[in-house]
């Protein structure tokens, strides 16, 4: 299935049905009166969280959303049908933002969150309605309000717990694949992620947690380089980051900062959530030169940051990876 994280709607909800005029025509009841009903109020669009949808890929081939109208009132005061309400459904984190002026609406981020995008009109009221003391026989009923028509944009920010976050070729698809049953795209050349993908990692018989590997930022992301400020806004969502460095590279610690710069220059909150240091790709050191290595790179961090060495291949410190997040995400609950 093809990932699609931003459409461009154009909705409309339903006009509001017409009021009647009509009096009450019965045998042997002389003068019976206005009998118009009021018109039926028209459909609204919405839209609908729904967790077994990871996509907006069916609204990029359907941009143009309508909902029925009300029906017109009748006489012996019977008031119109009212339109039913469209709800398009939507995968959880979906935001909806006015297209023109890019304010937000509102967002949908549990499971059957409803969210209103256009409100459908008002039905007219009958001539029953203008019935008075002093205005017995009304003969006017009003119109239905038109309804709202409107041009949506709808932004997916993935829900994950996880974000794997690095340079392409850092090892992250390996990673994902290595710790669940996600199965990215991996080879030997960059930019072999171009979507989010997610993946559950179990930690024990009933504890896991969802981790996403997101494409390879590069320096310059921030700012529109390469794909990282498309799939930046995915991380947002995340309760703790995952810096992957491999061993391999020229400069950790700069390379480290080069990362946290990019997220900061994307949005400053990012470089303030909780997150771990891990250098992929062990398997390329000899397993006698790991200890003197770590030793080495330590002392060009925070002695704050928690760093961790592992293999996805031979599948080195991967039990202690997983707890090591496990455990973070308790934190991260606790204190909210």
């Amino acid at each position: 299935m093809r990932f699609v994280d931003h459409v461009n709607i154009h909705v409309r909800s339903g006009k509001g049905g017409a009021g009647c005029v009509a009096f009450r025509r019965e045998k042997f009841v002389p003068r019976g009166g206005p009998s118009g009903g009021d018109g039926g109020r028209g459909g609204s669009v919405l839209i609908k969280a729904d967790p077994q949808l990871h996509t907006l890929l069916d609204l990029r081939y359907n941009k143009h959303q309508f909902a029925p109208a009300g029906l017109a009132g009748e006489g012996n005061n019977r008031t119109g049908k009212d339109g039913n309400d469209l709800v398009l459904r939507v995968p959880c984190g979906t935001i909806a933002k006015i297209t023109e002026t890019g304010v937000v609406i509102g967002e949908v981020v549990q499971p059957n969150d409803q969210l209103l995008l256009a409100k459908g009109g008002r039905g007219g009221k009958g001539n029953a309605f203008f019935k008075g003391p002093s205005h017995q026989v009304p003969r006017i009923a009003q119109p239905g309000e038109s309804g709202e028509e409107k041009a949506i944009t709808l932004e997916l920010k993935m829900l994950a717990d996880v974000g794997l976050v690095g340079l392409p070729n850092a090892g992250k698809s390996t990673l994902v694949a290595s710790l669940s049953a996600a199965r990215p795209k991996i080879a030997d050349y960059p930019f072999t992620t171009l979507v989010p993908v997610p993946g559950v990692v179990r930690v024990g018989e009933y504890q896991s947690f969802v981790m996403a590997d997101i494409p390879g930022i590069i320096e310059g992301a921030s700012s529109g380089k390469g794909l990282g400020l498309r799939f930046l806004r995915h991380i947002e969502r995340n309760a703790v980051l995952l810096l992957l460095i491999p061993v391999t590279s020229e400069d950790p610690a700069a390379e480290y900062h080069l990362l946290r710069r990019e997220l900061a220059a994307y949005d400053a909150e990012l470089v303030q959530k909780p997150h771990l240091v891990v250098f992929s790709k062990s398997d390329l050191l000899p397993a006698a030169e790991h200890a003197t290595w770590m030793a080495a790179v330590r002392r060009a961090f925070d002695p704050s940051v928690v760093l961790l060495l592992i293999s996805a291949v031979s599948a080195q410190g991967l039990e202690s990876l997983k707890r090591a997040l496990w455990t973070q995400l308790q934190e991260e609950k606790a204190a909210m």
